[in-house]
């Protein structure tokens, strides 16, 4: 393993480090939402991806692939496979524009669409439920707190 630059202190240092804790706390509170949110997708019959290209679709007239991998949470290597899965099962269709025949626009099929109409309520209303837990003011500072953290991280 190779590192750029030494660090500036020793391992029992670097492991009482005031941020490690919040890194934790991130990564549970992270596996503990996943775990609540995609036990209920799994209901579904689609996975946590799967839906996500569903929902993201959902209310659009479709997207182009690289605008679908932009707006959701999967990378565009495994973008391709989830929708050639979600074409077999009729839920999405791809389509060439006449204006440009290089891509296609991802569309939910009138199945998708049904489908989207009939689990995306329902698993807002799921989540609602927990999120309803927490003040209107506690949402704002949870948002505001993740997006400074990830601006530290952006630069």
């Amino acid at each position: 393993m190779k590192l750029d630059n030494a660090a500036p202190f020793d391992a029992k240092t670097a492991a009482k480090q005031p941020f490690l804790t919040v890194m934790r706390e991130l990564a549970t509170t992270y596996q503990a939402f996943c775990a609540y949110d995609e036990a209920h997708i799994r209901e579904t019959g689609l996975t946590s991806p799967q839906f996500d290209v569903i929902c993201t679709l959902g209310n659009t007239s479709g997207m182009f692939m690289n605008q679908l991998a932009e707006k959701t949470l999967v990378t565009k290597g495994t973008l391709t496979g989830i929708i050639d899965r979600l074409e077999q099962k009729n839920l999405v269709r791809r389509e060439v524009p006449p204006e440009n025949r290089r891509c296609f626009l991802i569309v939910l099929t009138p199945e998708g669409e049904a489908l989207f109409e009939k689990i995306f309520p329902v698993h807002i209303a799921h989540l609602k439920e927990r999120f309803d837990r927490l003040t209107p003011d506690e949402l704002t500072e949870i948002k505001t707190a993740l997006q400074r953290l990830k601006s530290v991280f952006a630069d």
